[in-house]
């Protein structure tokens, strides 16, 4: 269930990184190479953020009475080690940074059961406010949260990947 944006504050910080749900490959995301297509990693990306956004205040609910939404201005997939149908997956997500505006991400999609890192997805949100349909500030509530989650992910040691670009080495 979604938290109200007026107790957001008053709830207990989510574990650092936070762990979304595991998930269940669907049958129709396996390509002809026998593997989870590309696309589908970003699917399962988009869910674990979209758990995530509920432990900020910012889904749906934040969406309807505050008018408030995030939408991806960049993001950056590292695929690893392929997945296969049958193989439960659990994505991390490290809050990075926030600012006014802004929300920086890591995920880290493993092997449920195994622990091995299929693929990384580094991201950056932006705050939209959907009445004008234009990047807004995030209230001072919802910011001062997503600030304590930052400072709770700091705590951890960062994973490996972060900052990445993508470019063909030097000769």
């Amino acid at each position: 269930m979604e938290m109200t944006t007026e107790t957001a504050n008053d709830l207990p910080l989510p574990p650092a990184p936070f762990r979304a749900s595991v998930m269940q490959i669907e049958p129709q995301w396996i390509d002809y190479n026998g593997h989870l297509n590309m696309a589908y990693y970003n699917v399962m990306f988009d869910r674990a953020i979209d758990e995530m956004w509920l432990e900020i205040g910012i889904g749906p609910t934040y969406m309807k009475e505050r008018h408030g939404s995030t939408f991806t201005a960049e993001c950056h997939v590292r695929y690893l080690r392929e997945i296969h149908l049958g193989d439960p997956v659990q994505i991390s997500v490290y809050l990075l940074g926030a600012d006014d505006k802004r929300l920086h991400t890591f995920e880290e999609l493993r092997h449920a059961d195994e622990g091995w890192l299929s693929a990384t997805s580094e991201n950056m949100s932006l705050h939209m406010d959907m009445q004008a349909r234009k990047v807004g500030p995030f209230p001072p509530d919802i910011r001062a949260r997503a600030q304590a989650i930052v400072g709770a992910h700091a705590a951890v040691p960062r994973p490996g990947g972060i900052g990445r670009n993508v470019a063909m080495p030097p000769k």
